[in-house]
C-alpha cells in the first residue's frame, strides 16, 4: 500500500468483517522521540494464536474471496524497512490491537496519505460503527468520535450532501491544523 491511511483503510474494514462494534484509532507524530506510531484496537471477534502467527504471512488469508491478504505483510514489510516493528495480539472474543512503528525520519516511512477520504469512508461505509480517531503531531491534536456526530446529526444520515459538505471542511481544516495549515 502506498500510503499509512490506505493501511488504516484496510484495518478497518478488516475490524468490521470481524464483527466489531468499536475501532480505535491512534497517530502519534513525536519529531522529538523521530517516531511515527500507530496503532488500531477493535472490540471484534478476535483471532487465535495460530492465526496471530500466521496473520503477517501473504499467502495465508481468512477470507475466502482470495488466496493471499497482503495488508499485514506490507505493513510489516515497511515498518521494518523503517526502523520500527509491527505488533499483532488478539484474543478470541476479545478483539484485536495492531501496533505500528516508523522512525518518522525515515525515507522510505509511507506518507500519512489522505485521511480527509479514509475517515469519511470509514464514516459512510460503516455507520453502525463507532469509531474514534485520535491524531497528535507533536504537541497539536485532533480528535474525531463517530459517536458524537451521530448524536449530533439526530435522524440525519451521514450520507445527506450538507453532512458529506460539513465533514469535508470540518476535516480538512482540522488535520491541516496539525500539520500548521499544510495539508499532508
Amino acid at each position: 500500500m502506498k500510503n499509512i491511511a490506505l493501511h488504516i483503510l484496510d484495518l478497518v474494514q478488516n475490524s468490521a468483517r470481524a464483527e466489531a462494534r468499536l475501532v480505535k484509532i491512534s497517530i502519534t507524530e513525536d519529531a522529538g522521540k523521530d517516531s511515527y506510531l500507530l496503532s488500531i484496537e477493535d472490540d471484534g471477534k478476535g483471532m487465535e494464536e495460530e492465526v496471530v502467527q500466521k496473520a503477517t504471512d501473504p499467502f495465508y488469508t481468512s477470507r475466502t474471496t482470495r488466496k493471499v491478504g497482503l495488508g499485514l505483510p506490507l505493513m510489516e514489510m515497511t515498518t521494518g524497512m523503517c526502523g520500527g516493528h509491527l505488533k499483532l495480539a488478539s484474543e478470541p472474543g476479545s478483539g484485536t490491537v495492531v501496533d505500528a512503528t516508523w522512525k518518522l525520519s525515515h525515507l522510505d516511512r509511507p506518507p500519512l496519505g489522505n485521511m480527509l477520504v479514509t475517515l469519511k469512508t470509514i464514516l459512510v461505509m460503516n455507520p453502525d460503527l463507532h469509531f474514534s480517531y485520535f491524531h497528535r503531531v507533536d504537541e497539536k491534536t485532533f480528535s474525531l468520535d463517530s459517536l458524537e456526530i451521530s448524536n449530533a446529526l439526530g435522524d440525519l444520515p451521514l450520507t445527506h450532501p450538507d453532512v458529506l459538505n460539513w465533514l469535508d471542511g470540518y476535516l480538512k481544516e482540522n488535520l491541516s491544523i496539525l500539520y500548521g495549515g499544510i495539508e499532508k
